[in-house]
């Protein structure tokens, strides 16, 4: 798909999803809370800040479902993570998820997370993309300014929660698998984090909506071994 249609088609689902979503409260970027270094390399992108629709827009929302607070759950279908919050609310983040044949769904932990991470592509990456084995940290790296790793059975999935250099794509699906943020999303998500938090991941056409409930914790279908 070329990024022209990639573009046009999170455009066209902002539009339809914005008709029937329920009361949002959107929050603005508070700068104030960057680290100097965050303030440094976010200076230095040379990629288009590009604005998100605004049904992807960081928001308060209304949380139907029954995850405790302080867990994760990813909604891929809609291209959506909750952080569920007390009080029936949660902050709604828009996101870039995995092609759907490269999809995944289950139940995880945070079990490491880095400011500004270095980019270490998989095999499958470096053959797929053409993409050196070694990338170093900063504004040009595609894992952007904050990496949460997921970790099953206490091995690491190599499934990421992550920041982008692309944020002309968050509402669409076309990464190797991994879970994007803007880069300004991923050090709010981060702040909020910490080793051990729950990540659900539901599967695959089996997105939730306030219209039509479903349970997650009952399981998934599992990690692959790679992107």
């Amino acid at each position: 798909m070329s990024s022209l249609k990639v573009i046009v088609g999170v455009l066209a689902a902002g539009f339809m999803l914005s008709g029937c979503m329920q009361a949002t409260h959107f929050e603005a970027t508070n700068t104030q809370n960057f680290k100097p270094k965050d303030k440094e390399l976010l200076a230095k992108i040379r990629y288009e800040n590009t604005p998100v629709a605004e049904p992807f827009r960081r928001a308060i929302v209304d949380y139907h479902r029954k995850e405790s607070p302080g867990s994760i759950v990813v909604d891929s279908d809609n291209h959506y993570l909750y952080y569920v919050m007390d009080g029936g609310k949660a902050i709604r983040y828009g996101i870039t998820v995995g092609e759907e044949a490269m999809a995944w769904s289950g139940i995880a932990k945070v079990g490491s997370m880095t400011e500004w991470p270095a980019w270490h592509p998989t095999p499958g990456e470096i053959s797929r993309l053409g993409v050196p084995t070694y990338v170093a940290p900063g504004p040009d790296n595609p894992m952007g300014s904050r990496a949460m790793y997921l970790y099953s059975g206490g091995k690491d999935t190599l499934f990421r929660i992550h920041g982008t250099n692309q944020p002309e794509y968050i509402g669409a699906s076309i990464s190797s698998g991994c879970i994007r943020l803007t880069n300004e999303d991923a050090i709010d998500l981060y702040s909020r984090v910490k080793i051990g938090t729950i990540v659900v991941v539901l599967e695959p056409k089996h997105g939730d909506s306030p219209y039509n409930s479903r349970l997650a914790l009952q399981g998934g279908g599992g990690f692959p071994s790679s992107n």
